[in-house]
Formats: structure tokens, sequence, C-alpha cells
């Protein structure tokens, strides 16, 4: 796990500031990011770190009835927006445009952490999150992951968990 000096010697980001104040444990993870690789962000960083897919979780900005929510589930899956808008009592749901996404979170699009973003606001972690000791998300760079416990993920972001993905997605990696 990384320590708080060990972390600014790395260039902390928001994110891992806020675990270390936080005191959760994590491990930080980089690697070179490809601006010209064709895979996604994230199954970038799977094959780059040489992580199973299905631990590595992508930050999905949403709109669900006029409201932001925050979205995270594996980075090979799809988001379900109806189960989505339902985890948090809406009807519609939809992706927010990239720009919207990078100006609320304070971060870039592939880098977008579910932590320390600009504003708290609502989080639905998929259910699948439990079925993994860790996960990796964004730590809030290209390059740059966290690998956390499902358990401090809720805690910090105030997640709720249910099961915003659906069909067997798509795995490249």
């Amino acid at each position: 796990m990384r320590t708080a000096k060990s972390a600014r010697r790395a260039g902390a980001t928001p994110a891992l500031r806020l675990l270390q104040q936080a005191a959760i444990p994590h491990t930080l993870r980089s690697y070179e990011h490809n601006p010209a690789s064709e895979l996604s962000f994230g199954l970038e960083a799977a094959a780059a770190l040489g992580v199973d897919p299905a631990r590595i979780y992508k930050t999905l900005l949403t709109d669900v009835d006029g409201a932001l929510v925050v979205a995270i589930l594996p980075v090979f899956k799809r988001l379900d927006l109806k189960a989505l808008a339902a985890a948090v009592g809406g009807r519609r749901a939809a992706l927010v445009e990239p720009d919207v996404a990078e100006r609320v979170t304070g971060y870039v699009v592939g880098g977008i952490s579910p932590f320390a973003q600009r504003k708290r606001l609502p989080t639905v972690l998929d259910e699948c999150a439990s079925d993994h000791e860790t996960v990796l998300v964004s730590a809030g760079r290209r390059g740059l992951e966290v690998e956390v416990a499902p358990s401090n993920l809720v805690a910090l972001t105030g997640a709720v968990t249910a099961r915003i993905q659906f069909g067997r997605g798509i795995r490249e990696a």
C-alpha cells in the first residue's frame, strides 16, 4: 500500500490525497498511456497492467432526470441506463458529454476518478464489484490506477450498489 510520502513523489492527484487523508488502504498502479491505442482507456489499463479486465472499473458521469449521477462498472461492460436510473429512484438516464464530465469532475476523460471530484455526486457501483477482493479505478489521470477494496470504494464515495450493467459487454484484452 502507498504512503502519503510515496504518493507525493508520484504527483498525487486529488483522488490520491483523499485516499491518504481518509487512511484508506490502496495500491497505486501506473502504466504509460498510449494515445494511439485502439483499446478503450480501461482495456488499455488492463492490458498494460496485466490485470483481468473484470477488476478494472470505469467511472461514467450520467444525467438521471436532470441530476448528475456517477456510475462505476467493469470496463468491458455496457451501462444499463434504465437500471442506473432505477437504482437512484429515477426514470431516465443518459451519459453526459465528455466536456461536461471533465468540467464537473475536474478530471480528463480516461482519467475520471470516483474519488475527490469537484462536487460529491450520488454514486452507483455495480454489484459485481463485491466478487473481488480489490478493484482498480482511475486515480485521477490517464495511466494511473488505484487498487482498493470495494467496501472502501463504497465508504469513501457514499455509493449504493446495484446491477447497472447489461449483456455480456465487450471484452477485448
